[in-house]
C-alpha cells in the first residue's frame, strides 16, 4: 500500500476543451442561457473529459457496505441485520439502485467491507470484510488507523476497476445501518458544527429519536475532542463505507473519472476527500439535495449546487443514478443541436 497516495496530484482540467464547448454552445440554435444550468454542465464536463463534445458513458456504480458499532446506542429505526440482507438484494436485482443501474445500462459493483452479522458469501459481492462493522465511537475510536487506510484503499481499488472498464462517470453508494449518525458526527467534527444542525431522522427516527441521536454525537465529540486532522476524525468517528467513498472520490480525481456525488452520506465523504486533497473538488458533481437536514450545511461547505431537489433520502447512490439522464441529455443537446449556420437561422436577436 502506497503511503499517502491520496495526496498525489489530481488530473488537470482541459481548458481548451472547455473553451471549445463554450464556443460551440454560443452557435447552437437557442438564445444564450435559455437552457439555464444545463448549459453550464457541458463545458464543465468537456474540461473534465478532455473533449469539447463530452459523454458520461460508460457509467460505473459501486455500493460500499459496512455496519456501525454506534448502532448499539439505539440511533436507528432498523436492526443491523438489514445491512447484510441488502447485499443479497443488491446483487439479486431487487434494490432501488439495482433497478436504476439496469435502466441506465450501468455496471453495478457491490463491496462488503464488514457487517455486524456474518453473511454470504453472495455471488457477485466482493467480500473484503475489514471487521464485523466499526466499534462504537461513542465509547472508543471507530477503527484503527490501519483499518481506515485499508478502507480508503478499497475505494481506490474500485476506481481502478472502473478505469479498466473504461468508465467515464463514477457513482458511489452506501449501505450501513447507523451511517447517517456516523456521517453527521464526522461532518460535525470536520466543520465544527453543533449536532443539532446536522443530525436528522435518517431511516425514520421520530423527534425524540433525533434528540437522542444528537446526544450520542455530542458525547462522542466530547470523548474524542482534540486538534485532529481529517484522517484522524475519520478513524475516530467514520465508517468503513465512508472511508471507502472518500478514497474512491480521491482516486477518481487522480485517474480522470468524473464523480457524481449522491446524498448526505456521500457528500460527507466528498467533504473529507476535499479536505485531504483540495484539488479533487473539480472532479465532483453533486446529484441532489437530500431530505436529511444536515446535507445543506455540507453542500455549502463544498460550494456545491446539486442538480436535483426531490426530497430523496434512500441512499445506495439512488439519487445520483436518477441524475444521470440529465447529464446524458445535456451532452446530447450539445452534440446534436444544429448551429445557426447549419439550420440557416439568423443568430442575431434570437
Amino acid at each position: 500500500m502506497t503511503e499517502h497516495w491520496w495526496q498525489a496530484p489530481c488530473r488537470a482540467l482541459d481548458e481548451r476543451a472547455r473553451q471549445a464547448a463554450l464556443e460551440r454552445d454560443a452557435q447552437l440554435t437557442k438564445p444564450s442561457g435559455a437552457l439555464g444550468r444545463i448549459e453550464a454542465l457541458v463545458p464543465q464536463l468537456a474540461a473534465l473529459r478532455g473533449n469539447e463534445r463530452p459523454s458520461v458513458d460508460p457509467v460505473w456504480i459501486t455500493i460500499f457496505a459496512g455496519d456501525h458499532g454506534v448502532a448499539a446506542e439505539g440511533i436507528s429505526a432498523f436492526p443491523q441485520s438489514v445491512t447484510g440482507q441488502m447485499l443479497g438484494n443488491f446483487v439479486n436485482g431487487g434494490a432501488a439502485i439495482s433497478v436504476l443501474a439496469r435502466q441506465l445500462g450501468a455496471t453495478l459493483e457491490v463491496v462488503d467491507l464488514g457487517t455486524a452479522s456474518p453473511v454470504g458469501p453472495f455471488p457477485g459481492v466482493r467480500h473484503l470484510v475489514l471487521g464485523a462493522g466499526t466499534a462504537n465511537f461513542a465509547k472508543e475510536p471507530a477503527m484503527s488507523m490501519d483499518i481506515c487506510l485499508q478502507a480508503l484503499h478499497a475505494g481506490r481499488d474500485s476506481v481502478l476497476r472502473a478505469q479498466a472498464g473504461q468508465a467515464a462517470l463514477f457513482i458511489g453508494g452506501e449501505m450501513g445501518i447507523g451511517n447517517t449518525t456516523t456521517a453527521a458526527a464526522l461532518a460535525c467534527a470536520v466543520l465544527g458544527c453543533d449536532p443539532r444542525y446536522l443530525a436528522g431522522p435518517g431511516t425514520g427516527l421520530d423527534a425524540a429519536g433525533v434528540v437522542h441521536k444528537c446526544a450520542v454525537i455530542e458525547r462522542a465529540l466530547a470523548l474524542h475532542a482534540g486538534n485532529h486532522d481529517t484522517l484522524d476524525w475519520m478513524q475516530r468517528l467514520g465508517g468503513f463505507e465512508l472511508a471507502a467513498l472518500t478514497g474512491a472520490y480521491l482516486a477518481c480525481a487522480q485517474q480522470g473519472i468524473v464523480v457524481l456525488v449522491d446524498g448526505f452520506i456521500c457528500s460527507v465523504a466528498a467533504l473529507c476527500a476535499v479536505r485531504l486533497n483540495p484539488a479533487c473538488r473539480d472532479w465532483l458533481l453533486f446529484a441532489h439535495r437530500s431530505a436529511e437536514p444536515g446535507h445543506l450545511a455540507v453542500l455549502e461547505a463544498l460550494d456545491a449546487r446539486p442538480l436535483l431537489d426531490l426530497g430523496l433520502r434512500l441512499g445506495e447512490g439512488s439519487g445520483a443514478a436518477l441524475a444521470v439522464p440529465l447529464l446524458r441529455l445535456a451532452c446530447a443537446l450539445h452534440e446534436q443541436m444544429a448551429t445557426f449556420a447549419e439550420a440557416a437561422v439568423a443568430g442575431q436577436g434570437v
